[in-house]
């Protein structure tokens, strides 16, 4: 026994590891989402399980009518198991149906809440504009978003702002 657990890896045995992998989430038979990722490790040996996505990662978001209504690329990802965060790391993209983007170097998805938040430096491109700031909060579809700290100038339309 001890030249077999000499040889053995025992870190190895509470891992599972893939490539190419290609995920559906769906919820009462509707496909939500498809992940797409290079490399795919599910380390459970830690208290806290996670699912290690290093070599690059996309999730397509659907509707309904199996519509894309968003799309997610980062060069890396950490879903978390117990409180269901996906944390998503370096050259993080976001673009909706209206192909507005969300430019991130770190981005955490709740996948039960359906919710993208950060803390750190965003860059949203819309057809008219680009918006900077610290931090925001937005919808899994990206079509309604809160910058927590923005920067720079912000066109407004004439009225839209209250003259007192």
């Amino acid at each position: 026994m001890e030249k077999i657990n000499a040889k053995v890896d025992k870190a190895s045995l509470d891992t599972e590891k893939a490539d190419s992998v290609t995920l559906f989430y769906s919820n009462n038979g509707l496909m939500k989402a498809k992940l797409q990722a290079k490399t795919f490790v599910h380390a459970m040996e830690n208290t806290e399980p996670y699912v290690e996505m290093k070599d690059g990662l996309k999730v397509t978001f659907f509707d309904a009518n199996h519509e894309v209504t968003s799309m997610l690329t980062a060069r890396r990802g950490r879903y978390f198991e117990k409180n269901n965060n996906v944390l998503l790391r370096d050259s993080v993209l976001v673009t909706n149906s209206k192909k507005e983007e969300l430019h991130t170097d770190e981005l955490i998805w709740n996948e039960k809440s359906k919710l993208f938040f950060t803390e750190k430096a965003v860059r949203i491109i819309t057809a008219s504009q680009i918006i900077y700031g610290d931090g925001m909060e937005a919808n899994q579809d990206f079509t309604r978003y809160k910058i927590l700290n923005p920067k720079g100038i912000i066109a407004v339309k004439k009225g839209a702002i209250p003259a007192n």
